[in-house]
């Protein structure tokens, strides 16, 4: 690929948020230029670590679509943590290419030619591959071929968070080498999720980015001050830092390479309350208060366990509510357990007692996790709900992520937050002592309750705090 150019990339960002009517906020700006100047240098191995919403995908999809407009021969390859992400990028590039006024005549007379997943431009060169081809990153890409190779956000939660994950991601990214000519170029752009991230810097053993030229943008600077203030003030990254919690923030945002083990759940963020929920009807229809807050939705959560009482693991009914602001509120921890010595078998006594529960406190619906001795038990359940005549939903949930992980993002950003109110009764089970003693990933503890609890946590869809009406001018006709 040719290294000089009639334009350059910044005149050419420059020009294309003019024609779109947008201005070019500062961290786009110096990404741009850093991108520039690596590459007039000759630097074909880079990596861009910018926060998650600085712009950084589009950005790179517009420095394609210049490298096309520079060298219409140039072969693009898109990995990206799966092939809908892959052809976002396309899909974006192919529109620059559409509209920007200095890429004019580079679209195929073949409609064949410009597809939303690859497309190939107007160029003199015959070529087998596409000018731009997207791809997910377990993809198969054997006998493909490009001169630049975009890995747009290949790391994400769900293919880093076990070391086999990490290694399968690790053996994918060596894969791409094979796909590049000699001399070809490779721009790798994300934010790291996990500790072990594939964007370790260089001197760490398990570095797998070697002679990569880095730029990494944080949205705070060494001041401590947002890098992006008109789109990312105080109360904004605050809100955020809240609602992800400190170890999402610290990684996704501030790229910090932070140990799970960093992270401690400390029992004084929570949220002690000794109300009971008051149910009453108002016009025909029901509702559920506590402390005056109205009750939007609910449900318990059973991560059961059936060896002798006090022995092995424990099992643990969490039973929790939420209202419209997104406050939550474990109003039950059960520590189920079985009487050895009766006749009922000890599924059939924990069903009766999780319905008993159930039906005393309303809840709508009961999720079982059924991974393992959990397998039988929605219907067992279903029956003893049945017979006390609750109305309760038994829902089968089979846990895939790693428990450290369900454990952490269910939970941290519920605590940092002050988001999670927990009954008092809570607080005279082990619940407290077992959370304040949890680190992650250490084998053989006591986490039990901090699992059910995480579950349903997690059950519990995203809501935002609601935003109080827009002004109406002079009423006086009431509402």
């Amino acid at each position: 690929m040719t290294s000089t150019a009639p334009i350059d990339f910044t005149e050419f960002l420059w020009i294309w948020h003019h024609v779109s009517h947008q201005t070019t906020p500062p961290p786009q700006r110096r990404m741009a230029r850093w991108l520039e100047a690596r590459w007039r240098r000759g630097d074909r191995r880079l990596l861009l670590m910018a926060f998650r919403g600085s712009g950084k995908s589009t950005l790179v999809g517009l420095f394609c679509a210049w490298r096309l407009a520079v060298a219409p021969d140039t072969r693009i390859l898109v990995v990206a943590a799966d092939q809908a992400l892959a052809v976002k990028m396309v899909a974006q590039v192919r529109r620059i290419l559409e509209r920007h006024p200095l890429c004019a005549g580079l679209r195929p007379p073949q409609p064949e030619a410009w597809a939303m997943d690859r497309f190939t431009v107007a160029r003199e060169a015959s070529l087998r591959d596409p000018s731009m081809l997207a791809q997910g990153v377990g993809g198969n890409i054997t006998g493909a071929r490009a001169d630049l190779l975009i890995c747009d956000d290949i790391e994400v939660a769900g293919n880093c968070d076990t070391p086999t994950k990490r290694e399968a991601l690790r053996a994918c990214l060596a894969e791409t080498e094979f796909v590049l000519v000699p001399g070809g170029s490779s721009i790798m752009i994300g934010t790291p999720h996990c500790a072990e991230s594939l964007y370790l810097p260089p001197g760490h053993p398990q570095a797998t980015l070697l002679g990569y030229r880095r730029l990494r943008l944080p949205l705070l600077d060494a001041t401590g001050d947002s890098v992006w203030p008109e789109r990312f003030d105080a109360g904004t990254i605050e809100a955020l830092r809240q609602r992800v919690g400190p170890l999402a923030f610290r990684r996704q945002m501030l790229l910090e390479l932070v140990e799970d083990a960093a992270v401690r759940l400390d029992p004084a963020l929570l949220l002690r309350y000794r109300e009971e929920p008051l149910y009453r009807e108002a016009n025909g229809r029901g509702e559920l208060r506590l402390f005056e807050r109205r009750l939007v939705s609910g449900g318990g959560y059973w991560d059961p366990a059936f060896g002798k009482p006090g022995l092995g693991d424990a099992s643990v009914l969490a039973c929790l509510y939420a209202d419209a602001e997104g406050n939550l509120y474990l109003h039950r921890l059960a520590y189920l357990t079985h009487d050895p010595d009766t006749e009922l078998d000890p599924a059939s006594q924990q069903c009766r007692e999780v319905a008993r529960i159930a039906g005393a406190l309303m809840l709508p619906a009961v999720r079982v996790e059924s991974n393992g001795l959990g397998r039988f038990l929605p219907a067992t359940l279903r029956r003893e709900m049945a017979m006390a005549q609750v109305p309760c939903a038994v829902i089968e949930h089979t846990s895939t992520r790693n428990k450290t992980e369900r454990i952490l993002g269910a939970l941290d950003p519920a605590l940092a937050g002050r988001r999670l109110h927990v009954h008092d009764s809570a607080f005279r089970t082990s619940f407290p002592a077992e959370m304040a003693a949890w680190r992650p990933h250490v084998p053989g503890q006591r986490d039990d309750a901090l699992d059910a609890l995480a579950g349903a946590i997690a059950a519990e869809p995203v809501r935002l705090p609601s935003l109080p009406p827009a002004a109406r001018g002079l009423v006086w006709r009431g509402v």
